[in-house]
């Protein structure tokens, strides 16, 4: 779970909320959240690569 959040933090840079109130957090953190799930679901989703001569995908 700590990932997750440190994920966020870094790579979709949710340091600091840019919304106000707690309506805008919530709908911030939701769209993070939510553009995090699809990334995730589409690595998941992806046919693997086939290992090329030095165990690089091609």
């Amino acid at each position: 779970m700590e990932m997750l959040f440190a994920h966020l933090k870094r790579i979709l840079r949710l340091d600091r909320l840019r919304l106000r109130g707690l309506s805008g957090a919530q709908d911030e953190f939701l769209l993070a959240a939510t553009a995090q799930n699809l990334r995730r679901m589409a690595l998941w989703l992806m046919p693997k690569m086939p290992k090329g001569v030095n165990g690089l995908a091609v």
